[in-house]
């Protein structure tokens, strides 16, 4: 009728048109740009400002390894990047391509790769804005807001390498907003670019594998059922390129990264009790974002262990609660199973490296705590219509109040980010026992020319944790520099009964033989080295100068 209705208007004559399209505009609702321009603008300002200090931050732990290596700059290093598996430290080909770009752009200079990480998030930030607008969820904005002030957000902004989070989100928001968009209008143009943005999501971060089933769960919170023909068919090439990707992810974890042996031997009881007790302290850290925590305490999991077993029991229970509580309200089991489903890749049913370390981290609930933070801010906002209807200004000043100590807590918590030294101080402050943070420390303190202090750490590293091998390996280094061969070469080996496959303990064990004059053993340990490394430039070079002295002297005896 409406259609019919205007078309009828408009027939009478060009002195109706004006009117009926001032009708349809009233009629129509504002553009997300023209309700949310200020509101967004707020949102950006308030996370640029709360990241100030990273301004004047720099390289971390393993950002050497991933802000582009000196054999991966050239054009065939970009070839290598897609097509090579090994030759970054993870196969996530969009985000290396673009610290390729960005290296280009301004070398090692650590300011442009921090803003490039704000100003993603800040992007991530107002899709997220928009996505929740689209859905009509109360509390959009303050949603939003949450999530992006929130403290346990900053190990991922805050830490160059954690791009792949910044990326892999804007593409993951990118996807789901032209995925509604599709689901709304069944548009084959955006089920396409969804489809797009997706893979290339995935090729930043393997951790959106969950994207789809999340917009399954978005699906039966607004319907209250699923479709297999609308709901669920659209949504299979989504799931099997996120198989593709996890198990790929899987793979490269363990032969190129080393997420194999002792440390990554649970049962599968084991693993449920890692993941019964990682969801309650996510939970935890959202409600009381306090003591965080780069390196958090490595847990001692045992199925012997009776109160253990707590953990994974309560969160049956509250699953069991909120099942029964979406007869009436759907929000909050959607919004957990969204926040558990979400994390699931890093909850302990996979070995991921930093297990090694600790079974927990910031950075793995970055887009999973959206589950838990929508319905909080939801809840918040009915309550707060209800509760202070008659007082606006309390209820706006509360809001504020909460964003503001929040933004407080993550501007505060930045500042740990300033330096390595300074990271492994703070986190030595509340983990004394990580051993991680004394070896990365000892080593920070070696490369400033305070050798005896980084000995110092490198032992402590070892006393914590017996097998540590790269804290024997850095300690022999250190003794090498020190003209303490002997001593150097007792910890090389120390190294290598831990890890036979090390080459760069293979390769200065052999230089500390070469420097005793010891030329048939420095020789069989560069020979060793590069068996395990054939690509070791190093090796190759002692290699061939052991061999030519070895001649050398031999020549001289024959004489």
């Amino acid at each position: 009728m409406a259609k019919r209705f205007t078309r009828k208007k408009v027939a009478n004559g060009p002195a109706n048109a004006p009117t009926a399209e001032k009708n349809a505009a009233a009629s129509s609702p504002p553009s997300w740009l023209k309700r949310d321009w200020l509101p967004g603008l707020i949102l950006a300002l308030a996370v640029i400002l709360t990241y100030t200090p990273v301004w004047q931050a720099g390289f971390i732990w393993d950002d050497n390894m991933h802000v582009t290596r000196p054999e991966l700059r050239s054009w065939e290093g970009m070839e290598r990047i897609w097509f090579i598996l090994g030759a970054a430290p993870q196969y996530y080909p969009v985000v290396h391509s673009i610290f390729w770009i960005e290296h280009r752009l301004w070398n090692d200079a650590p300011l442009g790769y921090h803003l490039v990480n704000v100003f993603l998030y800040v992007f991530s930030v107002l899709l997220l804005l928009k996505i929740l607008r689209r859905l009509e969820v109360p509390g959009a904005w303050l949603a939003a807001a949450l999530w992006a002030l929130h403290p346990v957000q900053v190990e991922s902004v805050a830490w160059v390498s954690e791009i792949k989070n910044m990326l892999s989100g804007v593409f993951y928001f990118s996807s789901a907003l032209f995925y509604l968009k599709f689901d709304g209008a069944r548009q084959l143009k955006a089920y396409a670019f969804s489809l797009i943005l997706f893979i290339l999501g995935l090729l930043s971060k393997s951790v959106i594998a969950t994207l789809p089933a999340a917009l399954l769960l978005v699906f039966w919170w607004r319907r209250g059922k699923l479709s297999w023909r609308q709901d669920v068919a659209p949504l299979l090439p989504f799931f099997a390129v996120a198989a593709g990707s996890g198990l790929l992810t899987v793979w490269v974890e363990r032969r190129f990264i080393g997420a194999v042996g002792d440390d990554y031997h649970f049962t599968p009881m084991e693993r449920g009790l890692i993941a019964g007790r990682a969801i309650w302290f996510y939970l935890g850290k959202l409600a009381w974002p306090v003591d965080l925590i780069f390196i958090y305490p490595h847990w001692d999991i045992s199925q012997a262990v009776w109160w253990q077993y707590l953990f994974p029991a309560a969160a049956m229970i509250l699953v069991a609660g909120l099942i029964w509580l979406s007869r009436r309200r759907r929000g909050p089991l959607a919004g957990f199973l969204f926040f558990a489903g979400t994390l699931f890749p890093a909850l302990g049913f996979f070995n991921v490296y930093p297990f090694r370390y600790s079974f927990v981290a910031d950075h793995f609930q970055y887009l999973a705590c959206l589950g838990i933070i929508v319905p909080c801010a939801a809840g918040l906002t009915r309550f707060s219509d209800f509760a202070l209807a008659t007082k606006p200004r309390l209820r706006s000043g509360l809001m504020a109040g909460l964003l503001v100590i929040l933004g407080v807590l993550s501007w505060q918590r930045t500042w740990a980010y300033e330096s390595e030294e300074k990271l492994w101080m703070d986190t030595l402050a509340r983990n004394p026992n990580c051993w991680m943070a004394y070896n990365n420390l000892g080593f920070v303190l070696f490369q400033k020319g305070q050798i005896d202090e980084g000995m110092v750490d490198f032992r402590k590293a070892f006393e914590i944790n017996p097998k540590d091998a790269e804290a024997y390996y850095n300690l022999g280094f250190a003794l090498l520099q020190k003209r303490r061969i002997d001593e150097a070469i007792a910890e090389f080996k120390k190294s290598l009964e831990i890890n036979p496959h090390s080459d760069a303990a293979h390769n200065d064990l052999d230089g500390a033989f070469f420097q005793k004059g010891e030329i048939d053993a420095a020789i069989a340990e560069f020979q060793e080295a590069l068996r395990v490394n054939p690509n070791n430039r190093s090796a190759q070079d002692n290699l061939a100068k052991a061999e030519a002295m070895l001649r050398q002297e031999t020549g001289k005896k024959e004489d």
